[in-house]
């Protein structure tokens, strides 16, 4: 039992860990910046920082907050990344296990939590996640029997083909483009992890969860309409809810459409 804490305790300590790294791709990938190189710094005095004041949710607390060189304010939203990050990784070692289909689900989920947090502040989806993500993907399917690869590949042609489809029609219809290239590419890497199978329940999911935040807000802000709210954020939330209750959802649905 206690080798069992230890693995879950590990799982979100990795998972946080990971989310550190997700901070330094979220600020940097949408200034074309590299995520190796300077090491990081404050963003408000420049001042590298300590490893000891780089501890992934702790370093946060210590410090209250602060730069230890400048005491200008942390953004609250790396501890948030981190602990997000972390709380993903503990339930994907409790639903899967000290197995592949863990690793490669957290992965996955990391890369839809970068996704979500630079779409959310540049309505940008960069292509060197969901590129390289679709080829990891597919990789990945050859040792995931649950998967296959055929499985996998149906899935990265449906998921980039029908969003492709829509994107055309739209355009076809208004004259005016209504779907970023990177949510195409998103729903493409999301196929390429999770087959065929979950592409229409994240879209459904992603549509559903989308429209009812989107005409909230537009209620609240008494907007005409025009509101643009990027899409990325809300496929993620349809691929992970289709990680951890998927199949119980479509059955349940079914079974209510078919009483």
């Amino acid at each position: 039992m206690s080798y069992w804490i230890l693995l879950t305790v590990f799982a979100f300590l990795l998972g946080a860990v990971i989310g550190s790294f997700l901070n330094v791709c979220i600020h940097r990938l949408p200034l074309g910046e590299s995520i190796v190189f300077p090491a990081s710094r404050c963003p408000a005095c420049g001042t590298k920082i300590r490893p000891w004041d780089n501890i992934p949710l702790l370093s946060f607390l210590l410090l209250r907050g602060k730069c230890r060189a400048c005491k200008a304010a942390i953004s609250f939203r790396y501890p948030l990344v981190e602990l997000l990050n972390g709380l993903l990784a503990l339930a994907l070692f409790l639903k899967f296990g000290p197995t592949a289909t863990f690793f490669v689900l957290l992965v996955f989920c990391s890369a839809l939590v970068a996704i979500t947090f630079i779409d959310l502040d540049h309505q940008l989806i960069p292509d060197v996640i969901s590129l390289p993500g679709i080829v990891v993907g597919f990789a990945a399917s050859f040792f995931l029997p649950w998967l296959g690869w055929l499985n996998s590949l149906i899935g990265i042609l449906l998921g980039g083909g029908s969003l492709l489809a829509v994107a055309y029609l739209y355009q076809l219809l208004t004259k005016k483009e209504g779907m970023g290239g990177g949510d195409i590419k998103l729903l493409a890497m999301m196929g390429a992890f999770l087959g065929w199978r979950a592409v229409p329940f994240i879209i459904f999911a992603g549509s559903l969860v989308g429209s009812i935040i989107g005409v909230t807000l537009m209620l609240a802000q008494k907007k005409d309409g025009k509101l643009a709210i990027p899409f990325g954020p809300f496929l993620a939330f349809g691929a992970i809810l289709y990680i951890f209750y998927g199949r119980q959802l479509i059955h349940w649905y079914l079974n209510i459409g078919f009483r």
